[in-house]
């Protein structure tokens, strides 16, 4: 059968949301047991780094990944990020020290620095530029589906098995992702052999500079998102939760229908229009999330959490790829992401400096974010003026302008 070709829903589309479906499944699944797991070594007053030497490595490698997928192709760097996860999985038992687990952190950090990446430039060039929004949302709901079922899993398989056994599960989902990369096909023309030279980056290669207004709203609104990774277990444990990646599964799978509406209608009406309603709606959860009195409570504002950023995360993906350059389309989205790890890092480290083991001090590090995440949207609101003439911005923001 002959496949439509104003579709998106193509063999290698479906493929590659399959691999980041296990890809993000891998790495998500530790996330609930780490601080516990962190504790037992005697780690405790560490938790910050769990997610922030994560974060780091993943910010560092950016420019790198970004110009070699702009270089040697797609799907070789996507391939790099699965294989680092495959064997950090296998690592984690074996490191077992404070600092060795510490070191694991920061070269785990390396996957999400260069899978992501890669992915966001592939899904565009499979997909014309009116449904850029539309397949970043149905590309999300898989990458979220593996958010969402990882962490729940990992919490079952600690609970009844052990964490080595979680760890090995983790190397287990990256390597079908890596089988599943090895018969995708290349969408980068004219790529180039590797060579050492395209390890060397000079401060033009760092950041693409037309998307700093995307890549803004993307570090400040996911400062939030690093303090959920570091303290929200210890909350809903506090607030009578039993299963810890339940927070994680909720407010998922409340953002994967929304990603298919807030795409497509960011394509017709406007990025900046959903990312601003997004923001609102984030608030709302970030002060449900402090105010929160029990597990139930805790829960209905997981899942607004999750249509919030069910709503920003496709639509800021798409206004990125937008204000970039087909040849920088690497480089755009590596900026995007070296902003949106700062944010992460930076919000696990006011989570775990102020947290301290101490649950009563959660609901104030939950106002500071709902605080950053207003900067977000005032600085939409007042004094982000839309440009036209930038390639690929959306036709209801090209008429009004």
């Amino acid at each position: 059968m002959q496949e439509d070709p104003k579709s998106i829903y193509t063999l290698q589309f479906g493929l590659v949301c399959l691999s980041s479906f296990l890809f993000s499944a891998s790495f998500n699944m530790l996330i609930p047991e780490l601080p516990a797991y962190l504790s037992a070594m005697g780690g405790a007053s560490y938790k910050g780094l769990i997610i922030a030497l994560f974060t780091l490595t993943a910010g560092i490698s950016r420019p790198f990944s970004g110009k070699l997928t702009d270089t040697i192709g797609r799907v070789p760097v996507m391939a790099v990020g699965s294989i680092v996860c495959f064997v950090c999985g296998f690592l984690y038992p074996v490191l077992t020290s404070v600092a060795g687990f510490l070191f694991l952190r920061l070269v785990h950090g390396f996957s999400t620095g260069f899978k992501p990446t890669a992915t966001s430039a592939y899904v565009a060039d499979l997909v014309p530029p009116g449904k850029w929004g539309e397949a970043m949302g149905v590309h999300g709901v898989c990458f979220s589906t593996g958010l969402a079922i990882g962490p729940a899993i990992g919490s079952e398989i600690t609970a009844h098995l052990s964490i080595n056994y979680l760890f090995y599960c983790s190397s287990l989902f990256a390597l079908l992702s890596i089988v599943i990369l090895a018969n995708m096909k290349e969408t980068l023309p004219n790529k180039q052999r590797f060579k050492l030279d395209h390890l060397k980056i000079n401060s033009k290669e760092i950041v693409e500079w037309r998307v700093i207004p995307a890549a803004l709203i993307v570090l400040l609104s996911y400062i939030s998102y690093g303090a959920i990774l570091t303290v929200i277990s210890d909350w809903s444990k506090h607030l009578g939760t039993g299963n810890k990646g339940l927070f994680f599964m909720v407010f998922t799978v409340s953002s994967l229908l929304i990603r298919f509406i807030a795409g497509k209608v960011s394509d017709q009406y406007g990025r900046v229009m959903v990312i601003k309603i997004s923001l609102g709606l984030l608030m709302l959860a970030l002060l449900g999330i402090a105010l929160a009195n029990s597990s139930f409570t805790l829960m209905v504002a997981s899942a607004i959490y999750g249509v919030a950023t069910g709503m920003l995360s496709p639509s800021v993906t798409a206004w990125t790829i937008d204000l970039s350059r087909p040849k920088h389309r690497g480089k755009a989205v590596a900026t995007m992401y070296i902003f949106l790890e700062v944010g992460i890092g930076f919000g696990a480290l006011i989570a775990g400096a102020i947290f301290l083991e101490d649950t009563s001090v959660i609901p104030y590090i939950f106002f500071i974010c709902t605080a950053i995440t207003l900067l977000a949207l005032t600085y939409l609101q007042f004094f982000y003026k839309g440009l036209s003439s930038l390639r690929g911005v959306s036709r209801h923001e090209a008429k009004q302008s």
